[in-house]
C-alpha cells in the first residue's frame, strides 16, 4: 500500500473542496438566482432610479449619467431606458410571481405618466426639475457638432422617433392588461388617441406632433412635420395600433393602422426607382430633413418596408400589399454596386432621385454660424461612408412563398405566429453563475460601456454647474469608454436569469 505524506493529503483535500465549491457555483440553485435578481434590482431601484425612471448609462460611482446624450440627474429617458426597464420588471413579475417586481414596474409607469404630454405622447426624456432645462439645451444638448438636430432645440411637443411614444404606450398596455388597474387605462387611451390624432389624412405620421414648423437652421426648414419612415415612425405606429386593436378590440385602431399600411403603397417611388426614403414630402417623394439626411432613396427603409408589407399581407390577407414588392426588389438588385462572395448584394446607403446614383456624405471642415459642422454630398465614398448589404435571394424566396399563400392561409399563418409559444433559450448553469459572480457588493454590474463625450467648456465655461459633468475628450461627438452601469445590460442579464429559472426543475 502506497503511503502519502500529510502535506500531500492536505493539498489533495483542498483541491477536492475547491473543485466541489466550483461545481456548486457553476450550478446555482433557484434560491441563488432569485437572491441575485433581487439584489441587482434593489440597487437599480434604490440607488440608480430617478423617481422610478431610468437613463441608459451611469458611471460606476453614479456621478455622471447619459441617455442618448449627457443627462441631468433629474432626467429619465423615455426613448428606451424607462419603458425597457418597466417591461423587464413586468416580465420578472410574471416569471417569479414576486409582487416586488410588479411594484418596480408600476414605479416606472408612474414616472412615465408624470411626464406624459397633455395630448398623450412623450418627448425623448422627462425632467423632474425644469429649472435650468432651457440652459441645458443651449449648452449641453446643442453641443453636438455633427447632426443630432433633435437635441438642439426643444419644441415642447412629442416625438415618435425611436419608439419614444410607442415604447411607453406598449408598456402601459402590457401593464394594464396584467393588472387591469384603471389608473393605467386613462394614460394608455390618451397615448393611443395621440397616435390617432397625429396621423395625416393620407395615413402617414410626422416625426413630432403637435406640428411646430419653428426650428429653421443650416439653410433647411424644420424637418419634424415630414412623412417619416426614419427610425420606425410610420411602421412602429402601425404595429402599435394593430396590437391595441387585437388586445382592446376598438376598431378605430384597426382603421388607422390600415390607412398607415396604404401609405406605404402610395409613397413608393416611380418605376425604376420603386423605393422609399427616410422622410417624404408633400409630393410623396424623399425630401431633405436633418443636415445629414439629403433627399434620397435608401435601401435600409426599402428593405424595412418590404418586410412590413409582407407582414401586412399576413395580417389581413389583402394581396394589394404584395404588389409594391417586385418593383422594390428589382430596385435593390439594379442598385447593387457589388455582389459579395456569399451572394449578398452591397449597396450604398443613399441613392439620388431620378439618376439613381449612389451618394455619400462627407464631413467638411466648415461650420455654420451656430457652430455646427457642415456636410457635402459626393458620388465617391470616403473612409467614413456606410453601405447596406442585402440577401436578395432570400428576400425573393420569401416573397414567392407569400404569393403562393391564399389570403386565408396568410391570415392563418399570422394567427399561428401570434399564438405560438416562444421557446425559452437554454441557459447553462455556468452562464448564470458568472452573472452572480459579476455582481459587486452593491448589486451592480459594472462593465466597459461606450458613451458620447463632449467638451462643454468650449461653449460654457461654467459647465461644472451641470451636475459636475466633466468630459474627458475634446470631440463633441466622439465615443469614449468608461467603467459604468448599463440599463440595457441589466435587462439582458435579468432575461438570462429568468430563462435559467424556467429551465430549473
Amino acid at each position: 500500500m502506497k503511503k502519502y505524506s500529510l502535506s500531500y493529503i492536505v493539498v489533495l483535500a483542498l483541491i477536492i473542496i475547491i473543485d466541489s465549491s466550483s461545481a456548486l457555483c457553476a450550478s446555482p440553485t433557484q434560491k441563488d438566482v432569485l437572491a441575485a435578481m433581487r439584489k441587482a434590482t434593489e440597487f437599480m431601484v434604490t440607488e440608480v432610479s430617478c423617481s422610478g425612471g431610468y437613463l441608459w448609462t451611469y458611471s460606476d460611482d453614479l456621478s455622471r449619467q447619459w441617455g442618448e446624450a449627457p443627462a441631468r440627474t433629474s432626467q429619465i429617458w423615455v426613448q428606451g431606458g424607462t419603458p425597457d426597464m418597466g417591461e423587464c420588471f413586468l416580465r420578472l413579475y410574471k416569471t417569479t410571481g414576486d409582487e416586488y417586481y410588479l411594484k418596480c414596474a408600476e414605479k416606472a409607469a408612474n414616472a412615465l405618466v408624470y411626464g406624459q404630454h397633455p395630448l398623450g405622447g412623450w418627448h425623448y426624456f422627462i425632467d423632474f426639475d425644469i429649472t435650468g432645462l432651457e440652459e441645458w439645451y443651449t449648452y449641453i444638448f446643442s453641443n453636438f457638432k455633427w447632426g443630432m438636430e433633435e437635441y438642439r432645440h426643444y419644441y415642447g411637443n412629442c416625438t415618435f422617433d425611436d419608439d419614444s411614444t410607442v415604447g411607453p404606450t406598449r408598456f402601459l398596455l402590457n401593464l394594464y392588461l396584467a393588472t387591469l388597474d384603471p389608473k393605467y387605462r386613462t394614460p394608455l387611451i390618451d397615448a393611443l388617441d395621440f397616435i390617432l390624432m397625429s396621423q395625416y389624412p393620407n395615413g402617414a405620421w410626422p416625426q413630432r406632433y403637435p406640428l411646430r414648423h419653428e426650428f429653421v437652421h443650416d439653410g433647411l426648414p424644420d424637418y419634424t412635420s415630414l412623412y417619416t419612415f426614419n427610425d420606425a415612425v410610420i411602421n412602429g405606429n402601425i404595429t402599435m395600433l394593430i396590437e391595441a386593436y387585437e388586445k382592446l378590440g376598438d376598431v378605430k385602431y384597426f382603421k388607422a393602422a390600415k390607412r398607415g399600411m396604404d401609405f406605404l403603397i402610395i409613397s413608393q417611388g416611380p418605376e425604376g426607382q420603386a423605393a422609399w426614403g427616410a422622410q417624404h414630402g408633400k409630393d410623396l417623394r424623399p425630401v431633405w430633413a436633418r443636415t445629414h439626411e439629403p433627399p434620397v432613396y435608401k435601401p435600409r427603409y426599402t428593405i424595412e418596408n418590404i418586410r412590413a408589407l409582407q407582414n401586412y399581407y399576413l395580417y389581413n390577407g389583402d394581396r394589394r400589399y404584395l404588389m409594391p414588392i417586385p418593383g422594390a426588389l428589382q430596385w435593390l438588385e439594379d442598385s447593387a454596386i457589388e455582389t459579395l462572395d456569399d451572394g449578398r448584394l452591397k449597396l450604398g446607403s443613399r441613392y439620388e432621385k431620378v439618376t439613381n446614383k449612389p451618394q455619400y456624405l462627407h464631413r467638411t471642415d466648415k461650420v455654420n454660424d451656430e457652430g455646427f459642422g457642415l456636410w457635402k454630398l459626393a458620388y465617391e465614398p470616403d473612409e467614413s461612408s456606410r453601405f447596406t448589404t442585402v440577401d436578395i435571394k432570400s428576400m425573393k424566396r420569401e416573397y414567392n412563398r407569400l404569393c403562393s399563400l391564399t389570403p386565408e392561409q396568410a391570415i392563418e399563418e399570422y394567427k399561428a405566429k401570434r399564438t405560438r409559444k416562444r421557446s425559452v433559450p437554454k441557459v447553462e448553469p455556468t452562464a448564470a453563475s458568472k452573472l452572480i459572480d459579476a455582481l459587486d457588493a452593491r448589486g451592480a454590474w459594472v462593465e466597459d460601456v461606450v458613451v458620447y463625450g463632449m467638451d462643454v467648456t468650449k461653449r460654457y465655461p461654467k459647465g461644472e454647474k451641470f451636475n459636475n459633468y466633466n468630459p474627458s475628450v475634446d470631440d463633441d461627438h466622439a465615443s469614449i469608454h468608461i467603467q459604468g452601469i448599463s440599463t440595457r445590460s441589466f435587462v439582458r442579464n435579468m432575461t438570462i436569469f429568468s430563462n435559467y429559472l424556467k429551465g430549473v426543475k
